[in-house]
Parts: structure tokens; C-alpha cells; sequence
């Protein structure tokens, strides 16, 4: 019978309890992300933004995109747009209303 020296030992039973001590670690909650703490305006939403900035600047359809969206209140949300380098600002209802294109 072989005796292993006391720091292989050793050694092994830290791994051990480190392995077992990462297992026991949980990932945050998806509310407290980064990615989540801003609600952003849905897909339809952000088209009429899109549209009303068309109809407004005369851009082509095919040139104005979103880039970024947020909720501001319960019922409305802004909606950043860029319309063949030129930036927007559109503010548009849950109702499907556009308030304002700047």
C-alpha cells in the first residue's frame, strides 16, 4: 500500500471544495441585467417611427432605420432613428400614435 504525500492530499480536497463551492454560485436574476433594465419599443412601434419620419423628411423608405429604443412611461416610448445619416427622434404611443418626430 502507497501513502500519497500530505500536499497532493491537500491539494486535492481545495479543488474539491472549490468545485463544490462554483457549483453552488447562481446567475442574477434576468431582471437585474444590464440588458434588461430598459424596456424598448416593439418591432411595430418602431416601424410607424419610421414611416413618420418618411412621410416627414421625404427620406427613401429604405434609408431610415432605428437604432435604438425606450420605454418613457407606461404608454409611450422614443425611438432614435437614422435616415441617410441624418438622426430623428420620434416619441410614439403603446397605442400605435405617433406624438412627436424631431
Amino acid at each position: 500500500m502507497s501513502v500519497l504525500p500530505a500536499s497532493i492530499v491537500l491539494n486535492s480536497l481545495a479543488a474539491t471544495a472549490l468545485l463544490v463551492m462554483a457549483g453552488c454560485q447562481s446567475s442574477p436574476d434576468p431582471q437585474q441585467t444590464a440588458r434588461t433594465t430598459l424596456q424598448t419599443a416593439p418591432a411595430d412601434l418602431q416601424l410607424l417611427c419610421a414611416n413618420a419620419v418618411v412621410t416627414q423628411t421625404g427620406a427613401a423608405q429604405d434609408k431610415v432605420l432605428p437604432v435604438s429604443s425606450r420605454q418613457l412611461d407606461a404608454t409611450s416610448y422614443q425611438v432614435e432613428l437614422n435616415a441617410a445619416g441624418k438622426q430623428h427622434s420620434c416619441v410614439v404611443g403603446s397605442d400605435g400614435v405617433v406624438k412627436s418626430v424631431t
